[in-house]
């Protein structure tokens, strides 16, 4: 019986304690770098007006790594802020091409060699 009671107690313990949990910390929005106002973009860690103006200018992307690949950050801080970003297709471009496999070479048969 004492066991049944300290295994109530310790229950209703872990209950509050689990009750007092601050919440998880909010997800952050995706911020799509064909339709984000400047100020959007400024919000991201290392785009400041100049370099926000610079992404404006550089739209439409198809892929957010096409802010590298066009030199319009640099590739760290690329690499800092890639988890926030997304580049929703602008209606009336081509969709991304997806990759094609490279076909195998045949290994070519090696003629005798003649004497």
């Amino acid at each position: 019986m004492r066991h049944v009671l300290v295994l109530i107690v310790a229950l209703l313990l872990a209950g509050t304690a689990l009750a007092q949990r601050p919440p998880a910390a909010p997800v952050a929005k995706l911020i799509d770098l064909n339709s984000a106002s400047r100020d959007d973009l400024m919000t991201l860690d290392g785009i400041g007006e100049v370099r926000a103006d610079a992404i404006i200018r550089s739209r439409p992307f198809r892929t957010k790594g096409e802010l590298v690949d066009r030199h319009v950050i640099p590739e760290a801080l690329y690499d800092k802020i890639n988890d926030r970003l997304v580049a929703k297709p602008v209606p009336g471009t081509p969709p991304v091409p997806q990759a094609k496999p490279v076909p195998q070479a045949k290994p070519v048969p090696q003629q005798p060699k003649r004497s």
